[in-house]
């Protein structure tokens, strides 16, 4: 059973390269080891996929070169996804910060990838569980439980080995290192953070369920969105944001009223609201609950007018420069991607071939490229599958 190309790994990375390697007149094997494909497709945006993102750039990416993702991005764009879509008659909707989702959801995405696979002859074979990989000097040879694959061209598309229970795994990682590739160690990314379990019992399992607007801050990165108390800590759009820029030990500064000028509006309910709580005024203003935690805890609460310059220039701060050290993350567990993968040196950024090993090629998760929350990972999928599918 010999093909032109075999892709591991039928999600977004490897159903893009099977469609354009099948495009190119190749006989293409897709395998995978769940029972179905685009599993994680399947989930992503709770389950409406946020399939890309209107302002792509190479800085929403995280890489050791930070360089090697701009040729793809450049090659395969959001609009060339979208016109896909459209040429399907699906249609989207653009949510918060260029978040595009489709109003189908994420299966009519996987039908269109599965009709355009059916459409270009690509096999697809799940529930496959691969044994053994081996090079010769033309083919490689694929080993499952009962079958073995030959082919001259294999791409690796497995991704990372965030959220387990779907079936992911750091398979990649070990291809690489089989064939004497570097790998940077997978990490989780985009995921929760966790806290020391007094600081969870006294702070964080009072406020779960709060969710505030923030600007949240580490290693001179800042996002501005959500943020969300959680009885294991803290999540939310910003938390997962900042958790992939977040080392072990690194503090998080969080400005907890972003778009106010704190000092000038305390000074105003000072002048305006004498005999009010402090608690009482920020509560207008922020979740009451957590505007009267942090009075009980952190801020002296007390009637405004007895509060000296110096206490408000303090207030301000404290508000603005809310600093938390978080004890770690909820891991590979609940982490939306990984970072690292494939060392990005070891790869073309044109074809995404090994540049020790010909015709062996790795895309998408799998390699040291990870995007920001909102689209950037898919459209890293796309655009890394449908570079290498012209070559492979």
């Amino acid at each position: 059973m010999t093909y032109n190309t075999i892709i591991i790994g039928a999600g977004a990375a490897g159903m893009m390269c099977a469609i354009e390697a099948g495009k190119r007149g190749r006989k293409v094997l897709l395998l995978d080891k769940a029972d179905k494909v685009g599993r994680k497709i399947l989930i992503s945006g709770g389950g409406r996929c946020n399939f890309t993102n209107l302002y792509i750039e190479a800085e929403n990416y995280l890489s050791n070169n930070p360089h090697f993702c701009k040729s793809a991005l450049a090659r395969y764009t959001q609009w060339d996804f979208i016109a896909l879509l459209e040429n399907h008659k699906l249609s989207w909707t653009e949510k918060t910060q260029g978040q595009l989702f489709c109003d189908q959801k994420s299966k009519a995405v996987v039908k269109m990838l599965t009709n355009e696979c059916e459409k270009q002859g690509v096999k697809i074979v799940t529930a496959c569980n691969i044994i053994k990989i081996e090079k010769t000097t033309s083919l490689f040879t694929i080993g499952t439980a009962n079958t073995k694959y030959k082919t001259e061209s294999l791409v690796i598309a497995t991704g990372g080995p965030s959220i387990p229970l779907m079936g992911s795994s750091d398979f990649g990682a070990q291809i690489a290192k089989q064939f004497g590739l570097k790998n940077t160690p997978f990490k989780p990314a985009l995921v929760p953070f966790t806290f020391p379990q007094e600081q969870l019992d006294h702070l964080f399992k009072p406020l779960s369920g709060t969710a505030i607007d923030v600007t949240v801050d580490c290693n001179h990165t800042s996002f501005h969105e959500a943020l969300l108390f959680t009885h294991r800590g803290l999540s939310g759009p910003a938390i997962l944001q900042i958790s992939s820029y977040w080392k072990k030990g690194d503090e998080i500064t969080i400005n907890l009223l972003p778009k106010i000028d704190v000092k000038k509006w305390l000074e105003q309910q000072q002048s305006e609201h004498p005999k009010a709580e402090l608690k009482t005024r920020l509560s207008h203003i922020m979740p009451k609950k957590l505007a009267h935690k942090l009075c009980e805890d952190y801020l002296n609460n007390k009637p405004l007018q007895q509060y000296t310059p110096t206490e408000i220039t303090k207030l301000e701060k404290q508000l603005c420069n809310w600093k938390l050290k978080p004890s770690g993350t909820e891991g590979m567990r609940t982490a939306e991607v990984c970072t690292g993968g494939v060392d990005t040196d070891e790869l073309s950024s044109k074809t995404f071939e090994a540049n020790k090993v010909s015709k062996l090629y790795f895309i998408g998760e799998t390699v040291d490229v990870t995007g920001q929350l909102g689209g950037y990972n898919f459209q890293w999928a796309w655009a890394s599958g449908w570079c290498a599918g012209q070559f492979v």
